[in-house]
């Protein structure tokens, strides 16, 4: 490539041999004097009180867990990013909406621009998804996929995925950042002047972010995450960023082998299969968006013949899982120095919230005694760095969840609120004050200072 006009081509030598070839202007400058107006046709201000709510209903998807994520469902002319590991479930989750969607009197399109048509065609028989009303395109150009949006006139387009399409305006390659930014910003211009409602499906590094500009995010309405580990049969989709409700709310799915299904009592499947009576096992109410959810937490600690121990932490953060051995240690007489440390949350659920601190610390106290709490306990609590127990949000509505699954003790710090009926509380005001309350005994790591013994007095707080 050379910038200018030259004789002779510096690398084969050949005299006369250069062509010129005009830059392509970038497509925002190009398509910049259709975006003025292009929500409500009109460039001329409007009295705010003057303008109609109707815009912003959203429409059901027919999807339950959907919808409650969504605050609701999709509204017309909103753009939707959903992002997930790959194989997670995305392509299935939205082949189902589409087909929810066109059941209800919809029109839907889907622009594969990672599948061939069979590959959608076969998914969409395990799935029943193969109805009357959805269409598919199989193109990674985004002109020919907005072109045949335009012809086929959907309500709702999907574009699986964004980082697949590209515009051969944009003078970059597929994938790229450039890419992305004008490819979204073409997809938004599209779904805002047609009312359609867009749903794109984003790729996700290794750290599990979605790759790509951050203004990809801004750019979109919506911004959902689809998670699960893949040898579980739950995923659970979470809403971070939304333009027409609340955040932070979720929806649990459950995959089977026809497709997704709405879990409506995710309580009762992850605790479906606990053995009760069984040292290291305890129940923490958490709380997904304005959803409370009671999951089991299990420890187990054994001694260790290496130099530094283990310490494995599944579905909680490592950070959390050192913060409570280190506590228990300093302020509980707990030591665990010498052994190996592992837990985890039962079913692939992935907690990271301060409400399992307390839960995580007595399982641990649990497993290393080999003292099983009973099988009507709770535990749900912070732990600061001076072993004391702090509340946590909403202590009422997990104490709620609990109490309708059947549990009638909680173990709480001293501020949290009075139970529902047939619920007792075990009020702690420090870690040692819960372990000596519920009757734990001194750990096999050794004692160290202040160890606890069973059928010491309870903590005064």
């Amino acid at each position: 490539m050379h910038p200018r006009w030259s004789g002779r081509c510096t690398q084969c030598g050949a005299w006369n041999s250069l062509a010129e070839e005009p830059a392509v202007a970038p497509a925002r400058a190009r398509s910049a004097p259709g975006w003025a107006g292009r929500v409500d046709g009109g460039t001329d201000a409007v009295a705010l009180a003057d303008v109609p709510l109707a815009g912003g209903a959203p429409r059901a998807t027919g999807i339950d867990e959907l919808d409650r994520s969504l605050a609701g469902g999709l509204v017309p002319g909103s753009v939707t990013l959903v992002g997930g590991e790959p194989g997670i479930g995305k392509s299935t989750l939205l082949l189902q909406l589409a087909a929810s969607w066109a059941a209800s009197g919809g029109r839907a399109l889907i622009v594969a621009a990672e599948e061939s048509a069979g590959q959608v065609r076969r998914r969409a028989e395990r799935l029943g998804a193969a109805v009357p009303g959805v269409s598919v395109v199989v193109t990674t150009s985004l002109p020919v996929a907005l072109d045949a949006a335009g012809r086929d006139a959907p309500d709702l387009l999907v574009v699986d995925s964004v980082q697949a399409v590209a515009d051969p305006a944009v003078g970059a390659g597929g994938g790229s950042v450039s890419q992305m930014r004008e490819c979204a910003a073409s997809l938004v211009h599209f779904a805002k002047s047609r009312g359609v409602a867009t749903v794109l499906v984003g790729h996700v590094t290794k750290d599990g972010v979605l790759a790509g500009p951050k203004v990809l995010e801004h750019l979109v309405d919506t911004v959902c995450s689809f998670d699960g580990e893949r040898h579980h049969a739950l995923r659970v989709l979470t809403v971070s960023k939304h333009r027409f409700g609340p955040t932070g709310e979720l929806g649990v799915f459950e995959m089977t082998e026809s497709g997704l299904r709405g879990v409506d009592d995710p309580s009762a499947l992850l605790l479906g299969d606990r053995r009760s009576g069984v040292a290291g096992s305890v129940v923490v109410p958490v709380l997904e968006g304005r959803r409370p959810m009671l999951v089991e937490l299990q420890a187990l600690v054994a001694r260790s013949s290496l130099a530094t121990p283990r310490r494995t932490a599944q579905g909680i953060p490592p950070g959390r899982l050192a913060l409570a051995v280190a506590v228990l240690e300093q302020r509980a007489g707990c030591s665990l120095a010498s052994c190996d440390v592992f837990a985890s949350v039962v079913g692939g659920v992935k907690v990271a919230e301060p409400a399992v601190d307390l839960a995580l610390a007595l399982a641990l106290v649990s497993a290393a005694t080999g003292t099983a709490l009973g099988p009507d306990l709770v535990a749900c609590g912070e732990v600061g760095l001076a072993g004391e127990l702090r509340q946590v949000v909403h202590t009422d509505r997990r104490l709620a969840e609990a109490a309708r699954l059947g549990f009638t003790r909680a173990c709480v710090p001293p501020s949290a609120p009075d139970p529902p009926p047939g619920m007792s509380l075990v009020r702690a005001s420090t870690l040692a004050g819960a372990v000596t309350a519920l009757g734990l005994g001194r750990a096999r790591g050794g004692p160290a200072r202040g160890s606890v013994e069973p059928g010491a007095p309870a903590d005064p707080g």
